[in-house]
This record gives C-alpha cells, sequence and structure tokens, in this order.
C-alpha cells in the first residue's frame, strides 16, 4: 500500500502538470516534453560524444530522446495520468524509495544537444526529482554534435564545448559569443587552463549562493543567472563572494542590474552630439535655485603624471581653463595614480574628500570608474572613452574626424605629388571615421589623391616609410597643446630636405568639454541626458561645442587659411556633413550613395577605410606590445580579442 506521503506528492505533482498543460494550450504552446527525434535528424549532426556518468543540472532537462508514452507528463515533466494508472503506481513506487533511505540511484540515460537534455531511459526519475526540487540527477550523457554553421546558436555551443572540455561544467551556459572565455579569464584563469575538483567544486558554491541570492532580486529573471555571475564578476571577485552576507550579497547583485538591464538593448548608449541648453520657466527656475547645486566639488583622476603623457596634460591643461572659468564656484583637487597603485582607493579618496563629480581622464580608469559608481551612486562619475554601455558611467570623447576632414581637404588642396600620407594611432572606436573624412576632405580638393596609411601602434618610423614613397604632405598625430604645433604635428609640409613643417592641426580642446558639462550640472540639464530611459551617456561633441577646433600655423597659406575657415563654418552650421556624399569601401562595397549623411553611431563604429586610402587596419597581433591595452578596451573589434586574465573585464 503507497504511503500517504508519496500519494500526496503524486497529487501535487498531477496538480502541477495540469496547471502547466493548461497553461501550454492557452498559449499555444507545445504541452508535452519536446522530443529530440522530431526536432533533429541525426544523419544532419557531426556525431556523438559518450560523456559518461554525471549530475546534470535538472532545469536544463527539456524533454524525451523518443515520442514513448508523451501524454504522460506536461512540458514540465509533471505527470498528467491519475494516480490509479500503471504509470502512476510506477510514480508514486519511486517517490516512495526518493523519501527512503535509499534514494533514486541509478543514473538515467539522456542525450544532450546544444545544452538542452533529452531523457532516453528514467523519464520517471526525471519526474520524481523534480517534484522534490532536486537541483540535479545523475545520468550516463550522450553528446549529439550538431554540424559546424555561422549560426550564432552553433558558434557559442562550440565555445561551450571547448569550455566544458576545461571545466566538466553544464551548469554555465551563455548565449553570447566571447562569454564563456571571459568567465575564464574573470576567474583567474589561463584560456587553456583545466579547472581542479577543488576549482570547480569552490565555484559552485559561490555560483549557488549567487543563484538563491537571484530568487529574491524583482527583475533579475530577465536574463540568465550565469550572464548575471559574469556581469556581478567584473565589479567583485569569487573571494569578496564567500565573504558576503546574504543582505550584502542581494544588495551588490542590485548594483549591477542597471548594467544588466542594458545588456539586451539594441541601443543601450544614449549619444549626446551637443551641449544640451535647459530652457525652462519661471517656476522650474525658482525650484532649481533651491534644488540645484550652487558650488561643486570636482575631482580628476590620471593614470600618469601630465609630465608623463601629452594626452593628460591637455585634461590637465582643460581642467585649469574650467577651474578660471568657474573661479569660486568650484573646488578642484587632482589625483594621479603611482606606478602600482590601486586605482579603486583613488576614487574612495576622492569621495572621502567631498568629491561630487569626479572625472577619470583615460579609457584605462574604466573598471575603476564602474567599481566606483556602484559603491557611490551619489557621485557623478565619467571617464574619457566611448561606447561603454553602462549607466553608471558617462564617456566622454570628441569628434575630431571633423576636423580630420578640414586638414585633409587642405592637404589634397597643397600636394604636389598626389601622394598623402596619414598616420594613425590605434584601431580604436573614432580613429578609422578619421582616416576616411581625411580622405574624403583630400578628394574633396583633389579627386585623384592617394592617402597612404600607416600606423604608430605597428611601426615604429612611419613619417620615413611615407617619405621614401614619395608622399609631399604627411598628417602626423594631432595637437593636444599649443606648444606642439610647433613640432611635426597635425598636417606637415614634406620639405626637400626630408624635414616637416608644421601647417595646421585638429585640436582637442577639453577645457571647453569640462565647462559646458560642469555647467550642466548647475543648470540641470545633466538629468534630462540618458535618465528617462536609464541608459549609458557618451558625450561625443565637435567643432561646433568648442571641445575640437583647428590650429593652424604661419606656413598656412592665404588661401589654404581661407579655406579652412570656409570649412569649419560649413561642418558648424551642418551644411557640411564629412560623410553625406559617395562612399566606397576598399573591398567595392557602396557605404554611401551620397543620399544621406551617416548617422553619429554609424560614425562612431566605422571598421572599414574607403577606396582613396592605401593601406589597412591592422589585426591585434600585429599591434606592439604598448599599444595592446588600450585597442582590448576601445578596439573597434575588441569583442574578438580573447580576455586575458588579469586585464580589464568589460
Amino acid at each position: 500500500m503507497p504511503s500517504a506521503e508519496a500519494q500526496q506528492y503524486y497529487a501535487a505533482a498531477l496538480k502541477a502538470g495540469q496547471k502547466c498543460y493548461r497553461e501550454a494550450i492557452m498559449k499555444g504552446d507545445y504541452p508535452y516534453p519536446q522530443v529530440l527525434d522530431e526536432i533533429l535528424d541525426e544523419h544532419l549532426a557531426a556525431g556523438r560524444v559518450e560523456l559518461g556518468v554525471l549530475n546534470i543540472p535538472m532545469d536544463q532537462i527539456v524533454g524525451t530522446k523518443v515520442q514513448g508514452r508523451r501524454n504522460a507528463f506536461a512540458a514540465n515533466f509533471m505527470p498528467l495520468l491519475p494516480m490509479e494508472s500503471e504509470f502512476g503506481m510506477k510514480w508514486v513506487a519511486l517517490c516512495e524509495a526518493n523519501l527512503s533511505s535509499e534514494g533514486i540511484r541509478d543514473p538515467i540515460l539522456c542525450y544532450e544537444y546544444l545544452g538542452r537534455f533529452y531523457v532516453q531511459e528514467g523519464n520517471k526519475r526525471v519526474s520524481v526529482l523534480k517534484a522534490f526540487d532536486a537541483p540535479t540527477i545523475a545520468a550516463n550523457v550522450v553528446r549529439i554534435v550538431p554540424l559546424w554553421s555561422e549560426d550564432e546558436e552553433i558558434r557559442v555551443y562550440y565555445e561551450f564545448m571547448e569550455f566544458y572540455a576545461l571545466s566538466k561544467l553544464y551548469r554555465i551556459r551563455f548565449s553570447r559569443l566571447g562569454q564563456y572565455r571571459k568567465l575564464q579569464a574573470a576567474l583567474g584563469f589561463e584560456p587553456d587552463h583545466i579547472w581542479t575538483e577543488d576549482e570547480r567544486r569552490s565555484f559552485l558554491a559561490a555560483f549557488s549562493a549567487f543563484e538563491r541570492a537571484l530568487v529574491s532580486r524583482r527583475g533579475a529573471q530577465q536574463s540568465s543567472p550565469s550572464e548575471l555571475f559574469l556581469l556581478w564578476l567584473q565589479l567583485y571577485s569569487v573571494a569578496e563572494l564567500k565573504s558576503m552576507s546574504a543582505k550584502e550579497l542581494g544588495e551588490s547583485i542590485a548594483k549591477i542590474m542597471p548594467d544588466a538591464r542594458l545588456q539586451s538593448e539594441a541601443d543601450p548608449i544614449d549619444m549626446s552630439t551637443e551641449p544640451e541648453e535647459s530652457e525652462k520657466h519661471l517656476i522650474s527656475k525658482l525650484i532649481d535655485a533651491v534644488l540645484l547645486p550652487g558650488h561643486l566639488n570636482v575631482a580628476f583622476i590620471n593614470d600618469r603624471s601630465p609630465e608623463e603623457s601629452p594626452w593628460v596634460y591637455a585634461h590637465d591643461q582643460g581642467r585649469q581653463v574650467m577651474e578660471d572659468f568657474f573661479g569660486d564656484k568650484v573646488s578642484v583637487q587632482v589625483y594621479t595614480a603611482p606606478e602600482g597603485c590601486e586605482t579603486d582607493a583613488l576614487f574612495d579618496a576622492a569621495v572621502a574628500d567631498g568629491a561630487q563629480v569626479i572625472f577619470a581622464t583615460t579609457p584605462t580608469l574604466i573598471a575603476a570608474c564602474r567599481k566606483a559608481s556602484a559603491k557611490y551612486p551619489d557621485c557623478k562619475i565619467l571617464n574619457c572613452s566611448v561606447s561603454m554601455p553602462f549607466p553608471g558611467v558617462r564617456t566622454y570623447y570628441s569628434r575630431i574626424y571633423e576636423g580630420k576632414f578640414i586638414s585633409g581637404a587642405v592637404a589634397g588642396a597643397m600636394t604636389r605629388t598626389g601622394k598623402i600620407g596619414y598616420i594613425a594611432s590605434n584601431p580604436i572606436y573614432g580613429v578609422p571615421a578619421g582616416i576616411n573624412a581625411f580622405a574624403l576632405g583630400a578628394t574633396l580638393t583633389n579627386p585623384d589623391v592617394e592617402v597612404l596609411l600607416r600606423w604608430t601602434c605597428v611601426s615604429q618610423d612611419a613619417i620615413r616609410e611615407l617619405r621614401e614613397l614619395g608622399c609631399d604632405m604627411i598628417a602626423n598625430r594631432d595637437v593636444t597643446t599649443e606648444a606642439q604645433l610647433q613640432e611635426a604635428y597635425g598636417l606637415c609640409r614634406v620639405e626637400g630636405d626630408g624635414t616637416l613643417t608644421p601647417i595646421l592641426s585638429p585640436v582637442w580642446s577639453w577645457g571647453e568639454f569640462y565647462i559646458h558639462l560642469i555647467q550642466s550640472i548647475f543648470s540641470g540639464s545633466w538629468e534630462e541626458l540618458g535618465g528617462h530611459a536609464q541608459k549609458a551617456v557618451n558625450y561625443w561633441w565637435g567643432l561646433s561645442s568648442g571641445v575640437v577646433d583647428i590650429r593652424t600655423s604661419e606656413a598656412l597659406p592665404v588661401s589654404m587659411a581661407e579655406l579652412v575657415d570656409i570649412l569649419k563654418r560649413g561642418v558648424i552650421s551642418g551644411l557640411i556633413a564629412p560623410f553625406c556624399r559617395r562612399i566606397v569601401a576598399q573591398d567595392g562595397t557602396l557605404i554611401n550613395d551620397g543620399g544621406r549623411a551617416l548617422t553619429p553611431d554609424e560614425i562612431l563604429h566605422i571598421d572599414w577605410l574607403c577606396d582613396r586610402v592605401q593601406g589597412n587596419i591592422p589585426s591585434y597581433n600585429e599591434l606592439l606590445p604598448i599599444a595592446r591595452p588600450i585597442v582590448r578596451l576601445q578596439g573597434i573589434y575588441r569583442e574578438s580579442i580573447p580576455p586575458e586574465k588579469d586585464g580589464v573585464q568589460l
């Protein structure tokens, strides 16, 4: 006679099965477990792999191998037949075994396809253990390997198979390319590191604790636990998790949820292309007078000193311009990371000193910015970078390509040989746009011109190479300070003796940006950008804002100075758009027929070169070691670069 407890379990399971069945029918979904033989022709698979006996996750068991008694189970594997049936009695007997000290021990036989399991033998064992909310079940697993294709699901699955060979884990499942490698790196492992049993056990304990904490988080179900855990590991570590209380872990998860919400967004970044001018009514102004700050404590955090880095020096000059403009309305402190210093501590120090706004002047500080934004949500934190989909950190850069377009037009007009050299820095966001804008500007004034491209991240003597190729105009790196215009920066003319004479250069006027940005906080327009849709914010301002400008030398002919002025006014007014013209890529692809202007997002993410450019975009393996860190962070192909265990995880 079956025990009352086992019968109660069956009654509850039957009720759950009937509910699942009804809901599936109402939604138009298939109400029974999926049948692998009906969705896969195994003759089209690449083959089988015997994996042996494993403990597999119950929530990844989705169906059966063959049709069998499909009407005995609902889609959730709960029973549908009466308890008095032969099926029902066998289910109850298994339930009694599970309630006893004996338990259900025999492994089931199942097939795994694309990370999902289909039961061949042991359907009722699965059903009983699901009724007991068992997290795993012992199973003899046969993997059916799909044929390789460019389909993203197949490509992700092949990455999973590589990960499984190292970790022997089925608990972790990702849906996007590159995430398994990112997890390996986030855990501090080399790409080919094979996990030990202790490492596997330690990870599973941490991941299980994370999953338990997710249960109470509203909205956390929108992303998979694996994806959320990988995101969490970008800010915290497994060691930190083990020392956290349940409350602390829950609070840390809450801090990553804004980032998690944006991960699935097709358009996660709100791009600001012009300073916001806030026009308000009298009542709003009176309210702002009470609520908005009249004074701000501002911090600048640099990863190097201004004396060591022209880039940091330019930002420091901009800081001084901003301080002079606002006077006693701002109090500014500067923090510079000593060599080997943990930059996180600089953010802690800045906030402890009262900072309300923090500018981190290099992309390498993005990880520290993200940690600080989670730790200090009331502090406004900005990082000088682009295309970072993190709502807690606003990013800023400039549309330097507008200046490159004007520089190219002058080069095209001044060249005598028809060959112009262009020296690019790194294949990061915005740089290919600058190359193409320069080439389009050059063809505007000289339709037959050739632009020869070289990269400082690959060649250590690009100027010599371009001179030897017959270039009589060379666009070198941009001017970041006034003093540099006296050196071989910007657009230069190659003299007969091989020396370079500076002509003009696009410049980054960071002081203008910092003035506009601080003013937006004083005026309240800061809150109007990105807040409504909870998006990340990227400031990408150009000539019209004053953040980009053109500096000329005395060597620039008067007629060319007039051309610069005409083009500059045209770009600022919108009458001239560098990418509103016919554009053909090197491979012959028609990028633009001339009937429209490329959008800011299209321009920022350009990863092609137009047909007037001779040269290519270097691969990651071609880069000099000194260039690789910035390309990992801001490279146009950063998602395809294998992550490093000690690198910044994005």
